[in-house]
């Protein structure tokens, strides 16, 4: 019962944190604000989620799987964030204009 309650907040804390991302893309204005937002919800929102499922599941071999799943996303969501963002710094030609951006 503890668990279920315990698994159960952290997927809703994982949710609510992905929600307030979401809000985040769609009310900035730039492209690189949008970015920041998106990327908050990939470290904390599904550090959460995946939290809650390991909760909810158990220790056994799923819960590896899903740490698994924590540790790559982990790895490549901030990589990703980055490349896009310094491939939005290099093609637009008016960032300098709405950004100070460092070469």
């Amino acid at each position: 019962m503890i668990r279920t309650v315990i698994g159960a907040a952290l997927l809703l804390a994982g949710c609510l944190v992905f929600i307030i991302s979401l809000i985040g893309v769609f009310r900035f204005r730039y492209v690189l604000n949008r970015i920041h937002a998106a990327s908050l919800s990939d470290t904390l929102g599904t550090l959460l989620v995946i939290a809650g499922l390991i909760v909810l599941k158990g220790f056994c071999f799923t819960s590896l799987k899903y740490l698994l799943m924590l540790v790559v996303l982990w790895i490549t969501a901030p990589v990703a964030t980055n490349r896009i963002g310094k491939a939005e710094a290099t093609t637009n030609l008016s960032i300098h204009d709405e950004y100070e951006v460092e070469k």
